[in-house]
Formats: C-alpha cells, sequence, structure tokens
C-alpha cells in the first residue's frame, strides 16, 4: 500500500425513498461492482457535502433533490482503500421523473422497502438501513 492509499477517504450516499420504495443503483465499475447501493461517490476538494450529496444523485440517476438530514456514517474497507461515507437522506425536486442509469452506474431502479434486503446489495447496506429505519427486516 501507498501512503495515500492508506488514508480514509470521504464519501457520501443519497437515501431516497419515495413511495415505500428505495432508490438502488446497480455499480458498473469500482468497488462493490455489480451490487446494488444507494446513489453515492467521493466528496471533491472544496465541495460541500450536501453538494456532493445531490451532485452524486444526479450523476448516477438523472434526478434532482435536496439534501436532508444525515442518516448515519459507515466506514467500509475495500480494496485497499477506506471509505467513510457519510449518508442523507434527499428529497426529489420532481418525484415523478424517471432515473436513468449514468456515471458508474449501470442500472437504477426503485426496490419496495419490503424487497430490499433480498436484492444483492454491497456488503453492510441492509444492516446500515435497518439500524437507521429505513427498511423493517435484513433478512
Amino acid at each position: 500500500m501507498t501512503a495515500q492509499s492508506t488514508r480514509p477517504e470521504l464519501a457520501v450516499g443519497a437515501i431516497v425513498v419515495h413511495d415505500d420504495a428505495l432508490l438502488l443503483i446497480r455499480r458498473g465499475h469500482g468497488p462493490a461492482a455489480g451490487s446494488w447501493s444507494v446513489p453515492g461517490g467521493r466528496v471533491e476538494a472544496g465541495e460541500l457535502l450536501a453538494e456532493a450529496t445531490v451532485r452524486e444523485l444526479r450523476e448516477e440517476t438523472g434526478l434532482e433533490g435536496v439534501c436532508g438530514p444525515l442518516v448515519g456514517i459507515v466506514e467500509r474497507f475495500i480494496d485497499d482503500a477506506h471509505f467513510v461515507i457519510l449518508d442523507h437522506r434527499v428529497t426529489l425536486l420532481d418525484p415523478g421523473e424517471m432515473p436513468v442509469a449514468g456515471d458508474d452506474a449501470v442500472e437504477v431502479a426503485w426496490a419496495p422497502l419490503h424487497e430490499v434486503a433480498e436484492w444483492r446489495l454491497i456488503e453492510g447496506l441492509a444492516e446500515f438501513l435497518h439500524d437507521h429505519q429505513i427498511i423493517d427486516t435484513i433478512t
């Protein structure tokens, strides 16, 4: 490992719930490629957390939103990287707009809340969503 790869990287995630469904993206590359997750990614230099959250939502789903309160903080060790992820609730500006996969998302979908734990999620996401009262079950 290089000194740079051992430093934690700051990232954000967008928790978007609408009509009893959670917005999920299927990652196309990088950490957890092929798994479903909430939209999100790295915070850029000089960017506020709220700005990064809505930017990542837009880049990965084409949807516009307003960043709300912090849901929780997650730490993930993936390959040689250490990520500190701050997940925020996001309210969509136009809830009727259809999401379109973009950036590193190869697919985007609305997962009914009662089915989320059955999806092939990134490691630890079902537990996080359950612990923060987003979903009722993790199995």
